[in-house]
């Protein structure tokens, strides 16, 4: 398997939607492991296709404590969230050094593809549910500071080009 490089931000792709997944083939599940092992890597708790640069809607997740208990997804969508809402601070690797503090719901529930190319409708909570909508947020072609107001996006952006150089 292989870590894959992050496309960097501004890139197009990283403002487009991503293409649905017709079927869970061999080489989605080689794309989901390649994922697993990128994401591991950075460390993070999720990670989209799109931002590996393959315009597909594939995502994996793992906010477990140990690891290893990664969720594979394609052609997800949230079918239910709740009210209750949740803060926390959201960056990614397609802009590194900057984060900032995103509300969503707290809890989820999504229909997606799992592995073995059936529909699975699971609930997330906590930082697994903030992680499914910010990897879904991906798969549309948005990216978590898209969240912030027009100042404070602004503001974010301006410290990421600081950081960059």
């Amino acid at each position: 398997m292989t870590i894959r490089p992050f496309v960097p931000w501004p890139d197009r792709r990283l403002r487009s939607a991503a293409a649905p997944v017709e079927a869970v083939t061999d080489a989605i599940r080689t794309l989901w492991q390649d994922m697993i092992e990128t994401m591991d890597a950075m460390p993070g708790v999720g990670l989209a296709a799109p931002q590996i640069g393959v315009m597909l809607r594939v995502a994996v997740v793992d906010a477990s404590e140990g690891r290893g208990q990664a969720v594979r997804m394609a052609n997800p969508e949230i079918l239910h969230a709740s009210g209750q809402m949740r803060t926390h601070e959201e960056g990614s690797p397609n802009l590194p050094g900057v984060w900032a503090p995103i509300e969503r719901p707290r809890a989820v529930t999504v229909r997606f593809l799992n592995a073995d190319g059936a529909v699975e409708e699971r609930d997330f909570v906590h930082l697994w549910a903030t992680s499914v909508q910010h990897q879904i947020d991906h798969l549309n072609g948005r990216m978590y500071f898209d969240r912030l107001g027009r100042v404070k996006r602004e503001m974010l952006l301006r410290k990421a080009k600081k950081v960059r150089r």
